[in-house]
């Protein structure tokens, strides 16, 4: 009987420890819950779109076509710098100190509308990054509150095999020594089949400020980006077989790899809803596609470095 009694002991023991660690968890979830990355000021940016119709800009401009790519020629039409492109064409052909001068002149108007666009694809990376770093914390602990049920299932199936093979010692009775084995087999048997669950515990997790929202739906209906970075997502001249917009093709492999190809889960999905409860696979497949735009947006990048190195061509 003292053996028995040490037993439950040891057992009430580890459950508590279980217990104080579940409260840390969930004081972490509800810290995570509020939003750290939104910017503390709210600018209201133009709802002005750079034209779509590519194929008419490059026409009107195709004396430039041979000093400057395509890309570039549309990146300098978003920002509404091509009147000073076409003005320092001209000047290059003076060679006076005046022509000079100008020509700087309207190189430091361009590179002013460049360094805004290059922050501002700064700044929509850097809320990616953070909102995956923040969803992939909140997935790790949901990871761990499922970890930490298991174990206490384990526990509990553990203890109850003990207890009930150490009170059919006890007992005398053969026939309830059978029946307290019995018991504790089918207790032990429903605590290990419960830790299958395959779907494990949920969170709730609000964020009324969805960047994703914007990119499933293909339509910017929020002030979450600039025109600029919007024009380059949505511009197909702008992915690399200029056939789909960025987000576009984004959009079908989130629709094939996350829903395996069902739109009607995809568009009710919490992900790119005001928030609500999440299970595990849906915080990690989140942090997965708000990193997989992160680096979408990075790659923006590369557009612009080509057209400083077009534009230090010309002025050279």
């Amino acid at each position: 009987m003292k053996k028995l009694f040490y037993f439950f002991a040891v057992s009430i023991l580890l459950a508590s420890c279980v217990s104080k660690k579940n409260q840390a968890i969930k004081q972490n979830i509800l810290t995570l819950k509020d939003s750290y990355c939104k910017a503390p000021f709210k600018y209201n940016y133009s709802n002005r779109i750079p034209s779509y119709n590519s194929d008419s800009i490059l026409a009107a401009n195709q004396e430039l076509r041979g000093m400057f790519s395509d890309q570039s020629i549309l990146i300098l039409n978003a920002l509404d710098n091509l009147d000073e492109v076409h003005k320092i064409v001209d000047l290059k052909k003076d060679s006076s100190i005046a022509s000079q001068v100008k020509v700087l002149q309207l190189k430091g108007k361009i590179n002013s509308k460049i360094t805004i666009a290059l922050t501002e694809l700064d700044a929509v990376a850097a809320e990616f990054d953070c909102e995956g770093e923040r969803v992939a914390q909140i997935g790790n602990y949901v990871d761990n509150l499922n970890d930490s049920k298991n174990n206490k299932l384990i526990l509990l199936s553990i203890v109850t095999g003990a207890a009930a093979s150490i009170a059919g010692g006890i007992i005398k009775d053969g026939g309830w020594s059978n029946a307290v084995d019995i018991s504790g087999g089918v207790l032990g048997a429903g605590f290990g089949l419960a830790t299958l669950n395959p779907k494990g515990k949920k969170v709730e997790f609000i964020h009324q400020r969805n960047l994703l929202r914007d990119i499933w739906r293909e339509k910017l209906e929020s002030p979450n980006f600039p025109p600029f970075i919007w024009y380059m997502y949505t511009e197909k001249k702008f992915s690399n077989k200029e056939q789909h917009s960025i987000i576009s093709s984004m959009r079908e492999r989130w629709l094939h790899y996350q829903f395996d190809d069902i739109k009607a889960d995809a568009d009710q999905s919490v992900i790119f809803s005001d928030g609500g409860f999440y299970r595990a696979d849906d915080l990690h497949n989140r942090a997965a596609m708000l990193n997989q735009m992160q680096s979408a947006t990075r790659t923006i990048n590369q557009n612009i470095n080509y057209l400083l190195l077009d534009l230090d061509k010309l002025i050279l």
